[in-house]
Order: structure tokens, then C-alpha cells, then sequence
């Protein structure tokens, strides 16, 4: 519930790092059974000691998976245990014959776990940091050896390359698979697909700090009217401009997506429902305002709000929508919140209420 961070801008990057661990979870513990396994097996020649670095390697995940979904910065916990994975492996490296170390092309790992995770710029940084660490327990614990016989770090460095690459391929056509599936192909927003699985992890991060959620439901008033005058091409264009605004005017947490035709939807992760409030009436002012294809434009908008366990889908939703139908019976062009038994609406400038509004569900 915070703001984007340089590992994680957007909130399609901090959604991939959180599904990238779902969808590795299995995969990781074959993995680190194959490993465990090995060295069980390479004890006797190796050593017992090894065992223990890779139990606090194991630790450090199952760690990961118990705080990835509660933290407000998933990626920071991400890149916490993927630096201390390659810590520990380098000290394994280190004290098992540095150059000559048996684990030193495990050293690739974590950084093919960046590049399942981040976006390439953030893939370089790994890359770079890794050639650093094994240069370090190599070159730096036992020069001489790693001199007189470059070939095992120079086969671990071009293993790292080539693995890097491979696994940016793959994620970069799972991504362009997801976008598709998840963005809307108008406006390039975020689409229902999207929306749920994100307001679940919301949800659970509210019900265990107790913070807030607001929704706010928005529609364009009038738009067929606007497609009847102006034509579907320069109404999808309008479509696009209100989009680019939305999501213009909003932080990088806070979320918008389009639900289908000229509906959006907009939840506010950590902000109540004076906060909403706020933020809702600087959208519908700012719409009005850039008159999307030089028309004049404006919008409607219902707000919901509720804090840890009241943070429901359905409940907010519901509440939202018979704010949204308040503000449109009462006038359109401005915000209504439900607030308890009474829908609280904010005008826009010289808007009369025609009518007294009715009740609506509390957030």
C-alpha cells in the first residue's frame, strides 16, 4: 500500500514479482530438494557443513513466502532473500576451495531469479552484482589459483550469460501472453482479469493492519450520445483521453481499470473515504477540464470506502455502484459516497440536485 519504488514502478511490476513467486514455488522446492539431496550425497567429500548453509538458504524462502503478500513492498522482500541466497553461496564457494569449488556455478542461480522477477534494468544490476560476488570468491580469496586456472570462472561467468538470456526470453513472451490477457486493449488499462486477484491481496494486507480501501465506480456521462453525434472512432478516442487522465492524476498505488465500455473503476489502497473523496473530485475536475477531442466531457463518480475486515469486494462494490447511480439521478458531473445510511455528494460548479438522494450501502 505504498508507492511504486525503482525495482517495482508500477503496479503491473509489483503484481509480477508477487505471481513469479507463486508460479516458482513448486518448481523451487524440486529444485532445492535435487540440491539437498546432492549435497547429502557430496557430504562425505565436501563436507557436513554444507548442509547448514543450505538450510538457512531454505529458511530464507519459506520466509519469503510467508511475508511476500502482507508487505507493502513485496519486491524489497524478494531482493532481500535473493541477495542473502547469494551471499550464502558465496561463502559456501569461499570456504570450499574458491576457484576450485564444486558449488561455484550454483552461483547463477539468484540471478536467474532476478530475471524471472524484475525488469531488465533491474536484471542488469543482478548481473552485475553476481559477476562481482564471483570474482570475489574466487579471485579474492585465492588469486594465484584463479589466475593459473581461469577456465572454472570463466565457464560460470559465460553459464550465467547464457542462462540470464534464456530466462529473459521466456518471461519476456509470458509478459506479452499476460498483457493480453490483462490489459485493456483501448486504453491499455488494467481489465477485470486483473482486478480480483490484486483486491485479494488488498483485502488480506487490510485485514491484518487494520488500513483502509476506498473504490470509486466512474462512468462517462452521456458517451452514447457521444458515439450517436460523433462517431464510435472519435468516442473510443474520448475513451482513451479519460483513461490517460485517470490514470495521469493518480499515484503509482493507486489502482485504475476499465470494466467495460465507459465504466472504470479505481481502488485506493491505504486512503479512506475523505481521502477518496479528494481524489475523486480532482478526477472529475480534471476531466472537465482537458475536454477529451475538444469535447465538452465530464463524468460521474460513486465512492466506497471500508477498513480491515469491512474491505470486501462485493460490499464496496455494491456500495459504490448506488453512489454512481446516486450522482447520475441527481445531475451527473459529480462524486457521491456512501457514507452509512446517507449518500454525501459533492458538486460540480452550479450543478443543482434535482432531487433528494437515495440511501446507499455503507463501505
Amino acid at each position: 500500500m505504498s508507492e511504486g519504488s525503482w525495482l517495482c514502478p508500477t503496479e503491473l511490476d509489483r503484481s509480477r514479482v508477487v505471481d513469479a513467486n507463486d508460479r516458482v514455488r513448486t518448481i523451487r522446492m524440486v529444485g532445492s530438494g535435487v540440491v539437498g539431496v546432492a549435497l547429502v550425497i557430496s557430504a562425505p567429500w565436501i563436507g557436513w557443513w554444507t548442509l547448514i548453509l543450505f538450510a538457512l538458504s531454505a529458511l530464507n524462502f519459506l520466509n519469503v513466502d510467508r511475508r511476500l503478500r502482507t508487505s507493502a513492498h513485496p519486491e524489497r522482500i524478494s531482493v532481500y532473500a535473493i541477495v542473502i541466497t547469494e551471499l550464502l553461496l558465496g561463502g559456501g564457494v569461499a570456504i570450499s576451495g574458491g576457484p576450485s569449488s564444486p558449488a561455484l556455478p550454483w552461483m547463477v542461480l539468484p540471478a536467474t531469479m532476478v530475471a524471472a522477477r524484475f525488469r531488465p534494468r533491474v536484471v542488469i544490476v543482478g548481473l552485475v552484482g553476481t559477476v562481482f560476488m564471483i570474482l570475489l570468491a574466487t579471485l579474492g580469496v585465492n588469486p594465484a589459483a584463479t589466475v593459473n586456472d581461469p577456465v572454472p570462472v570463466i565457464v560460470t561467468l559465460a553459464l550465467l550469460g547464457a542462462v540470464v538470456s534464456i530466462v529473459l526470453a521466456l518471461e519476456a513472451a509470458e509478459l506479452h501472453h499476460r498483457d493480453e490477457a490483462i490489459l485493456d486493449p483501448l486504453t491499455g488499462l488494467l481489465n477485470r482479469h486483473a482486478l480480483m486477484p490484486r483486491f485479494i491481496e488488498l483485502s488480506h494486507q487490510a485485514r491484518l493492519s487494520g488500513q483502509p480501501v476506498s473504490m470509486v465506480l466512474c462512468d462517462v456521462d452521456g458517451f452514447k450520445a457521444i458515439n450517436d453525434e460523433y462517431g464510435h472512432d472519435r468516442g473510443d478516442a474520448v475513451l482513451r483521453d479519460v483513461a490517460y487522465e485517470l490514470r495521469k492524476r493518480l499515484r503509482s498505488f493507486e489502482l485504475v481499470y476499465r470494466l467495460g465500455g465507459e465504466e472504470f473503476l479505481i481502488v485506493l489502497p491505504g486512503i479512506g473515504g475523505e481521502g477518496g473523496l479528494e481524489v475523486a473530485e480532482r478526477l472529475r475536475a480534471a476531466v472537465e477540464e482537458i475536454r477529451p477531442q475538444g469535447i465538452p466531457v465530464t463524468i460521474s463518480l460513486g465512492l466506497s470506502a471500508g477498513s480491515g475486515e469491512a474491505v470486501d469486494y462485493d460490499t464496496l462494490f455494491r456500495a459504490a455502484d448506488a453512489a454512481l447511480y446516486d450522482a447520475k439521478r441527481a445531475g451527473r458531473n459529480r462524486v457521491v459516497m456512501a457514507d452509512g445510511a446517507t449518500a454525501i455528494a459533492i458538486e460540480a460548479p452550479n450543478a443543482i440536485v434535482a432531487e433528494p438522494l437515495s440511501p446507499s450501502f455503507a463501505g
